[in-house]
């Protein structure tokens, strides 16, 4: 930063510091002879928004300005309320029959639930920056730590969904629920069903529907059971997964690496933003070699750590891109890139496309 707009902004921010408002510390701004400088007038603006205006803001109104690109996460009241469910949400279980509960779409969001849905209807589910088109049955399992949005492309929609805590299903003895996408934020959450398959679901979630009518003292249980065979049966649809587990510390290395890089999105506000950013940040924080966990995840994985987080860091740029009304600027700087030309530039290589177009081909 050059010295001319530093001295401003440290004047600006003293003002403030001294307890007057942003109002207050406007004189600080235009009386001062360092107004003139060219290096000022150019990386103030920025600053002006980020630092100054955003957060005066925030205190004088109760509305969320700094939020208002992308909701908050969607609480189950929330989900009831917005979809005229004339039920008190259940705290561990319900089931639905989709009727006139799914004909507006679902924006893009995370919801504080999980939920297992049966999709006979043409629509389009879009994710953590991928989409895809549901034009025959399908079984989809939504995550908690995933956003995703939902857009009916028929005015019918039957089917069938489910929505549970993660303390209902939840079972750290339960090795097939670490392969499912209700854990593994990186599976497709999608499975397309045959007929055979179709049948089964349909019987299963009639029973559900059944069970959660019934007076049984232990229809949780049941329910828990008749879930957990949903689960199953789109793990079946699957590839094989090997019955050997790894254990070794690559395996180990690698999964707390992958946790780590999830954990830090997905990016739903401006004011948070990420922290972990290089191979050498998260060997820091993992307390190895830089050069170990590098070698560990390439040995697990095929690809080496830089390959991971710049692609996470794609998925997450093209979610905010489509999906929030960020100035371009402000989502590199969530990305933890200290200039936005730098964002463009990475942007570009990754996708051959530059951010800008990929906005306008998502409106």
């Amino acid at each position: 930063m050059a010295a001319g707009a530093s001295v401003l902004i440290e004047s600006i921010s003293g003002a403030l510091l001294d307890g007057r408002s942003f109002v207050d510390a406007l004189p600080v701004l235009f009386m001062s002879p360092l107004l003139c400088s060219c290096d000022a007038w150019f990386i103030l603006p920025w600053f002006v928004l980020r630092r100054l205006i955003l957060p005066s803001l925030a205190q004088t109104f109760p509305f969320d300005f700094c939020r208002a690109g992308m909701k908050r996460i969607e609480t189950i009241q929330a989900f009831y309320d917005h979809r005229q469910i004339g039920l008190k949400p259940d705290k561990q279980f319900n089931v639905f029959e989709n009727g006139d509960y799914c004909k507006e779409p679902l924006v893009y969001n995370r919801r504080d639930f999980y939920k297992v849905a049966l999709l006979l209807g043409k629509c389009r589910l879009s994710w953590q920056g991928e989409e895809m088109l549901i034009n025959r049955p399908a079984l989809v399992c939504y995550n908690p730590q995933i956003p995703y949005a939902w857009t009916p492309l028929e005015d019918e929609q039957p089917g069938y969904f489910c929505l549970f805590s993660a303390e209902f299903i939840q079972d750290k003895r339960n090795e097939s629920l670490k392969h499912s996408p209700l854990f593994n934020t990186g599976a497709v959450p999608v499975v397309f069903l045959n007929n055979k398959a179709l049948k089964t679901v349909e019987a299963l979630f009639r029973q559900m529907l059944e069970e959660m009518a019934a007076d049984y003292a232990f229809k949780y249980e049941l329910l828990r059971s008749q879930l957990q065979m949903l689960i199953h049966l789109w793990l079946k649809q699957q590839p094989p997964i090997t019955n050997t587990v790894q254990q070794n510390a690559a395996a180990r290395i690698t999964a707390s690496f992958l946790h780590l890089l999830e954990r830090q999105f997905p990016i739903d506000t401006p004011e948070r933003s990420v922290s972990i950013r290089t191979a050498g940040d998260f060997a820091q924080e993992l307390s190895v070699h830089v050069n170990h966990l590098n070698d560990m995840v390439k040995q697990v994985t095929g690809k080496p750590t830089s390959t991971h987080i710049a692609d996470r860091i794609i998925v997450e740029a093209k979610a905010l891109l489509k999906h929030s009304d960020w100035p371009i600027d402000a989502i590199a700087y969530s990305l933890g890139f200290s200039y936005p030309n730098h964002f463009y530039n990475f942007f570009k290589k990754k996708t051959g496309q530059s951010p800008k177009q990929l906005r306008m081909a998502a409106l």
